[in-house]
C-alpha cells in the first residue's frame, strides 16, 4: 500500500472512536524504541502526539524501512488504529489509549545528529535555543505558547470587529519624534541625508485618525523602542492599540474589561469579576510603593512617622527632621523563614533598590504580659493578640512600649512576624519597601499560583520634574488630557496637577496604559509652554497632528496594551521571549539570522553613510 492514497489526517483528530480505520499520517519521528519484532516511535505533528506499531509479521517492508527511522525524521505513515492492551496504556498523551499498526512507511526526509534534544524539560542554554529557534519551537511548549497566541489575537479582532471598531494600519516609516525612548533611525536613499524612525507607538497617527472621522480604530501592530533591554523587553514589540472618539475615561475602562472577560471565557474558560477595582496612583505608591502593585498577596506598606515622631533612634529623628517618611512592613512569620545571616543580606538587597539602610525588629511573645494576664480576673480572649507581644532584635531596644503597642496594632503584627522599617524621603522609602515586599514575597512563595489579578490605577500625576534635565517634564506623553478639576493648577502648581490617564494591571505587571488626548489647540499650546518646548520646536516634530488639531479634532482617548507582556503572563513564562516566534536576546541580536549585521560599502556610499568606529576608551 502506497501511503499517499489517503489524505493525510492529523495525530490530535484520532481517537478511541476511530478504531480498525484505516489514516495517513505525516509529522516528525519524536521517539523511536526497537523492541526486537515490534518498533514503536511516538509521531509528532502540530496536533500532537500518537504512537505508531511496526510489526514484522504485518508489514515486513515497512519494519525494515522503519529500521532506518532515527529522531526527527520527516515521515508519511499509513495504518490502522487500534486500542492499545491493557496496561500499555500512556495518560501523559490524549493519544494514549490508541496506537496505529504501521501497514505502510515512507522516509520524506532525514534530519542531521541535534545540537540539542527536543525535550519538553530541558537545560539547554537559551543562546543555543535562539540559533536553531526552528527546533526549539517543535517542543509541544513553545508550540502551546504561538497557538495560544494566535487564538488570542483572533479573539481581540473577534471582539473590537463586533463593537465597531476599524482596524486600519499606520506607517512603519514616520517621523522622529521624543516619545521617551530612543528612535530607531532608517536612512532614506531617495532624500539623501534625512531619515525615518520606526514607530515607538501609532501615537500621533491614531489621533489623526479620530480627527479623520473613523471615532473607533484599532490596530495589532509592531513596534520598535532602542532601548535597554530585559525579560519583558524586546527592541521590536507587538503593541493593541485602540482609540476612540466622544468618550470618557469610564467608557475606555469598561470596554476593556469587556474584552478582557470575553478572551478570558473563550481562551482559559476562566470568568472574570467585574468590574475590575480601580486604585488611585497616590494610595497605590502609599500601600504598595508602586504603580502597578501586585494585589494577589498582602504585605501592605504602612506610614509610622507619627509614631515614631519623639524617637530616639538618631536615623529616624534625621529622616522626620528633613520631612522624610518612616515606612514599615510586616512579614508574617518571617521569623520562622529568616535567620539573622537572611536578614544581614537584606541589607545588600535593598541597597540595590536604592536604600541607604534596612531597619528591622521580631516580634515574640511577651511572658511577662501573659503571665499578668492570666493571673488576672480580666477575660484573656478579650486581650488583643498584638497587646501579648513585644518587639526584639534590631532596633528594639529604641522603640518605648507605648511605641510598640501602637506599632504592632497597626501592621496587626503578630507573634513570629517580622516588621521592616525604611526611613528616607517618601518617594525611595515607598520605591524600597514596595520592592522589598515583591522580593520576599517570590524568594518565599507567597503568592498564589494560577492567580488573575487586574487592577486600574488613576490620577498619574500629569508631571514631574526632572532632576537631570532640570525642567518639569510629561509622566506619559505631552498630548495627555489634564484632569477638568485641575485646569487652574497648571498656572498656579502644575506638578500636583493630576491627568485623566489610566494603567491596567495584572498580577503586579503594566499590561496597559492610556490616556485621554487634548483635542483642543490651546491647552496643547500651554502643556507644551510648561514643558519647556517652543513653539517652533513644537512645530518640528509635532507639526501635522498640531494641524490636524485646528480642524475639528473631536474629544478622544484611547489605550495600548503590551500583547508580549500580556501572554507571558496568561502563559505563566518568565520572559517574553517564550510567547515570541523570533526574539532578539538582551543583546538586541538574532542568534538565528545572525542580526545585526555588516553590509557592503557600496550599499552605505548609496545613503550618504560613513561608519565612524567608537573609542573603546569612551
Amino acid at each position: 500500500m502506497e501511503t499517499g492514497k489517503l489524505k493525510r489526517t492529523l495525530s490530535g483528530e484520532i481517537n478511541e472512536s476511530c478504531t480498525d480505520s484505516e489514516f495517513n499520517l505525516k509529522g516528525w519521528v519524536m521517539h523511536y524504541r526497537d523492541h526486537g519484532g515490534l518498533i514503536f516511535i511516538d509521531l509528532r505533528d502540530y496536533s500532537g502526539i500518537i504512537q505508531i506499531v511496526f510489526d514484522e509479521t504485518v508489514s515486513n517492508k515497512s519494519f525494515n524501512t522503519a529500521k532506518k527511522i532515527k529522531n526527527e525524521y520527516v515521515i508519511s505513515v499509513t495504518g490502522r488504529v487500534r486500542i492499545r492492551p491493557e496496561g500499555t496504556e500512556n495518560e501523559n498523551l490524549e493519544t494514549g489509549k490508541i496506537e496505529i499498526e504501521a501497514k505502510a512507511l515512507e522516509i520524506l526526509n532525514e534530519c542531521e545528529i541535534l545540537p540539542f534534544q527536543i525535550e519538553e524539560e530541558s537545560d539547554t542554554n537559551e543562546l543555543l535555543r535562539l540559533k536553531y529557534r526552528y527546533l526549539d519551537l517543535r517542543r509541544k511548549k513553545m508550540k502551546d505558547n504561538l497557538i495560544f497566541r494566535s487564538k488570542f489575537n483572533f479573539l481581540t479582532r473577534e471582539f473590537l470587529n463586533k463593537n465597531g471598531f476599524f482596524d486600519i494600519e499606520t506607517p512603519f516609516l514616520t517621523k522622529s519624534t521624543p516619545e521617551g525612548s530612543r528612535d530607531f533611525l532608517v536612512p532614506s536613499r531617495l532624500n539623501n541625508g534625512t531619515f525615518y524612525a520606526l514607530p515607538q507607538s501609532p501615537q500621533l497617527f491614531k489621533q489623526i485618525l479620530m480627527v479623520s472621522g473613523f471615532e473607533k480604530y484599532y490596530q495589532i501592530v509592531r513596534c520598535f523602542r532602542d532601548e535597554d533591554l530585559r525579560a519583558d523587553r524586546q527592541p521590536e514589540f507587538t503593541q493593541l492599540d485602540m482609540e476612540m472618539s466622544f468618550i470618557e475615561q469610564k467608557d475606555i475602562m469598561s470596554l476593556t474589561e469587556e474584552m478582557f472577560a470575553f478572551i478570558f471565557d473563550k481562551l482559559l474558560n476562566i470568568k472574570l469579576d467585574l468590574p475590575i477595582k480601580i486604585m488611585d496612583y497616590d494610595d497605590a505608591m502609599e500601600i504598595y510603593g508602586s504603580d502597578k502593585p501586585d494585589t494577589r498577596f498582602a504585605m501592605k506598606l504602612n506610614t509610622v512617622s507619627d509614631i515614631f515622631k519623639n524617637s530616639s533612634l538618631n536615623v529616624f529623628q534625621d529622616c522626620l527632621s528633613k520631612k522624610g517618611a518612616i515606612k514599615a512592613i510586616c512579614f508574617k512569620n518571617g521569623a520562622d523563614l529568616l535567620s539573622r545571616k537572611d536578614i544581614d543580606e537584606l541589607l545588600t538587597v535593598v541597597k540595590d533598590f536604592g536604600g541607604k539602610g534596612l531597619a528591622w525588629t521580631k516580634v515574640a511573645s511577651d511572658k511577662e504580659k501573659l503571665k499578668s494576664d492570666k493571673s488576672s480576673d480580666n477575660n484573656t480572649e478579650n486581650i488583643c493578640i498584638h497587646q501579648k507581644c513585644k518587639l526584639e532584635g534590631g532596633i528594639a531596644k529604641f522603640i518605648t512600649e507605648e511605641e510598640q503597642d501602637i506599632l504592632l496594632d497597626r501592621l496587626d503584627a503578630e507573634n513570629g512576624d517580622i516588621i521592616f522599617y525604611q526611613a528616607d524621603s517618601k518617594k525611595i522609602a515607598d520605591m524600597v519597601l514596595g520592592r522589598l515586599r515583591l522580593y520576599l514575597a517570590k524568594k518565599y512563595n507567597l503568592i498564589p499560583d494560577g492567580k488573575f489579578n487586574f487592577l486600574w490605577v488613576i490620577n498619574f500625576p500629569l508631571f514631574e520634574y526632572s532632576e537631570e534635565e532640570k525642567k518639569i517634564v510629561a509622566i506619559h506623553h505631552p498630548f495627555t488630557a489634564p484632569n477638568v478639576e485641575d485646569l487652574e493648577l497648571l498656572d498656579a502648581n502644575p506638578l500636583i496637577a493630576k491627568s485623566q490617564s489610566y494603567d491596567l494591571v495584572l498580577n503586579g505587571e503594566e499590561i496597559g496604559g492610556g490616556s485621554i488626548r487634548i483635542h483642543k489647540p490651546e491647552l496643547q499650546a500651554k502643556i507644551f509652554e510648561i514643558l519647556s518646548i517652543k513653539q517652533e520646536d513644537a512645530r518640528l516634530k509635532f507639526g501635522f497632528l498640531l494641524d490636524a488639531l485646528s480642524f475639528g479634532a473631536p474629544p478622544h482617548g484611547g489605550i495600548a496594551f503590551g500583547i508580549d507582556r500580556v501572554l507571558m503572563l496568561l502563559r505563566n513564562e518568565d520572559s517574553i521571549r517564550d510567547v515570541i516566534a523570533f526574539p532578539k536576546t538582551q543583546k538586541a541580536q538574532c542568534p538565528l539570522s545572525d542580526a545585526p549585521s555588516e553590509v557592503k560599502f557600496e550599499q552605505l556610499r548609496e545613503l550618504g553613510i560613513k561608519i565612524i568606529e567608537k573609542d573603546k576608551h569612551i
